[in-house]
């Protein structure tokens, strides 16, 4: 983290929300207290300070580490090397297949947790949890996202991101070996964007949906192609092929998708310090649209989740879901910000570093920003 920016915003100083307990003569728990709090937080004049200066501090993070990402890709990641370079350079099968790893990883995790853990929590009973279990829905841009990732599997396949299919592309490769394999892995994808899409918005309203659960299934079904049908056919194209194939991925797909991503990050930590000095509705709203335009680079590259965004922990650094509520009431009430950060080398079974990534974030900013799908407003106060 920004030590300048830690000191500044600690420079600010804060206001301690009143915490609204029961009318009853019963005892109520400062655990309680703060559940209440978290679930029906408001923007008000005795907490404003405290939550711009979050907005502050958790922007400039994601800012800072999607610069990190795409320099990692671009220029720095080990002694001078590119992650670029070095994924050009090993053997092309082995970064094909690291390709086809990732566009698999994203399809199960999208059906089996994205969708399937609120539906599983939902039809077991567990209807709450359920809800605090979707990613996004408080800006209610659940089913984007999930679209956005099936269209990051769609863009590595393709070799583009405007959905044409480029001649350097697997896609056009695997045509060319094995024809009915490309066909079903372009049905695949086209089939699980789709029923996501048929997924009634806001997807939170509809976890028990008949279209959540033809969404998992597409889903599963894409993984199965990209992880058997897919990996199969790929051992058939020549060396040659698939090194122009991992020339054209990273050029044209992974290095500017991360451009797109620092450059909206950069974009949204000005709407939101903005905001910051001068908070208004109309400030709020420019922070959501920020939001939103920085949230969508960042869903179409989950198709890789490999390289310097899992080696240094930056994928849940910007993107740890379920939020940690409770402990975001706790950072707006206290002002320490010194728990978002972790220092020394990522290990992703650390607690410490966990618990700092679940402050953080886009889902945090946007816990912050929107409420029931909508930008906050001021007339809380």
């Amino acid at each position: 983290m920004n030590k300048t920016l830690l000191k500044s915003a600690l420079l600010l100083g804060f206001v301690w929300m009143n915490v609204s307990c029961s009318n009853d003569n019963a005892p109520v728990s400062e655990e309680a207290k703060t559940e209440q709090v978290s679930k029906n937080l408001d923007y008000t004049s005795a907490n404003a300070a405290s939550w711009g200066n979050y907005m502050r501090v958790v922007a400039q993070l994601l800012a800072n580490d999607a610069t990190t990402l795409y320099d990692d890709w671009t220029s720095v990641y080990n002694n001078g090397q590119s992650y670029a370079a070095f994924f050009k350079s090993q053997d092309a099968l082995l970064s094909v297949q690291q390709l086809i790893d990732g566009c698999a990883d994203i399809a199960n995790e999208v059906g089996t947790a994205k969708i399937g853990d609120p539906y599983s929590l939902y039809v077991s009973g567990d209807t709450e949890k359920a809800l605090y279990a979707v990613e996004s829905w408080y800006s209610w841009h659940s089913r984007e996202d999930y679209r956005n990732n099936i269209y990051s599997i769609r863009n590595a396949y393709y070799g583009s991101r405007n959905g044409e299919v480029s001649a350097r592309s697997l896609a056009e490769a695997v045509k060319a070996v094995r024809p009915e394999v490309d066909t079903k892995v372009r049905a695949a994808i086209d089939d699980a964007a789709a029923a996501i899409w048929a997924i009634p918005s806001p997807f939170r309203n509809h976890i028990n949906s008949a279209e959540s659960k033809t969404a998992m299934e597409a889903c599963g079904v894409l993984n199965t192609v990209l992880d058997i049908d897919l990996k199969a056919a790929v051992e058939a194209v020549s060396k040659s092929v698939l090194a122009d194939i991992v020339a054209n991925y990273v050029d044209v797909v992974v290095v500017p998708t991360y451009a797109d991503l620092k450059a909206g990050n950069q974009a949204l930590l000005a709407a939101v310090e903005a905001f910051r000095q001068s908070p208004s509705d109309s400030g709020f709203k420019a922070c959501a649209t920020a939001w939103l335009a920085a949230r969508e680079p960042w869903e179409t590259s989950e198709a890789f989740l490999f390289g310097p965004v899992a080696d240094k922990g930056l994928d849940p650094n910007m993107d740890s879901w379920p939020l940690d509520q409770d402990g975001i009431v706790q950072v707006l009430t206290s002002g320490d910000y010194a728990v978002l950060d972790w220092d020394g080398d990522y290990d992703e079974e650390s607690d410490a570093i966990a618990s700092a990534q679940s402050l953080r974030g886009f889902h945090t900013l946007e816990f912050l920003i929107f409420k029931d799908g909508n930008a906050r407003t001021l007339s809380a106060q």
